[in-house]
């Protein structure tokens, strides 16, 4: 997750809140639509996120 939203920062000029929650938004869309892949979502979305 934090390769997009390194990639959002860069290319789309959000600060990186933004692009957090712009990532949340676009899982919880997803997962909203296509209840049967919200297992799925919740892996890709939490690969390679940073525990602060």
């Amino acid at each position: 997750m934090n390769e997009l939203i390194e990639r959002l920062t860069k290319e789309a000029g959000l600060d990186a809140a933004q692009a957090q929650k712009a990532v949340a938004t676009i899982a919880a869309f997803v997962k909203e639509k296509f209840p049967m892949l919200g297992g799925a979502v919740d892996q890709i979305f939490s690969a390679g996120t940073k525990e602060d």
